[in-house]
């Protein structure tokens, strides 16, 4: 299967019967990143965590009382 990373617009191949695949053809919002443009994000990421200055923000579980 051909794919193309969405930052750097660079195609590659993967294999078809990988899961990988199967996520891209069957779920529209999975997007491929490339392994330079991941390892690019996930560093600049853990730089900015480690400035102290990086809040991420989930949704608080509310528990229901019964």
């Amino acid at each position: 299967m051909r794919v193309k990373c969405v930052l750097c617009d660079k195609i590659e191949s993967i294999e078809n019967e990988s899961l990988q695949a199967k996520r891209l053809r069957n779920r529209p919002i999975h997007t491929y990143m490339c392994k330079p443009c991941e390892t690019r994000i996930t560093e600049k990421t853990h730089q900015r965590a480690d400035t102290g200055n990086f809040k991420l923000y989930r949704s608080k579980v509310q528990e229901e009382e019964w």
